[in-house]
């Protein structure tokens, strides 16, 4: 069984994450605190982390670059981690703190669900949505 911690503030959010990613052979756990994840992840590692980027007083990025310090200090497991952007604008903080995977919001299952399998069969998902689309050359 795969295991995603989900961290939120957001009854919302989690409510979302939870409605496309649970399944027979997944279990979700959620976390509503930011500085909860690194013992969470110390005590029970999960198979991938998705987080907001705004979480109370420990967002997404500082969640990812926490876990990262800890696993390169041989005191964690390496757990991927997926960030939810707010906005096309904070991809580079997605990118900077290298995290495994990023989605912009407005969130659907269907890249929801993309990304997790992405991530958590090795690779990385980077959302290509905050692009904007190419213009037509006129003929």
């Amino acid at each position: 069984m795969e295991v995603i911690l989900i961290v939120s503030d957001s009854e919302s959010v989690l409510e979302e994450l939870r409605s496309a990613l649970e399944d027979d052979e997944t279990e979700i756990r959620e976390l509503c605190a930011g500085e909860d994840v690194r013992l969470a992840v110390e005590q029970d590692p999960p198979d991938l982390v998705i987080t907001d980027l705004q979480v109370g007083n420990m967002g997404g990025m500082a969640i990812c670059l926490d876990l990262h310090l800890e696993e390169s200090g041989g005191r964690i497991p390496h757990v991927p981690v997926v960030i939810l952007l707010d906005r096309r604008a904070d991809v580079f903080l997605a990118r900077r703190s290298a995290s495994e995977g990023w989605l912009v919001k407005p969130l659907d299952a269907i890249r929801i669900r993309r990304a997790a399998r992405a991530v958590l069969d090795g690779g990385t998902f980077h959302d290509e949505s905050y692009r904007p689309l190419p213009l037509l050359a006129d003929r």
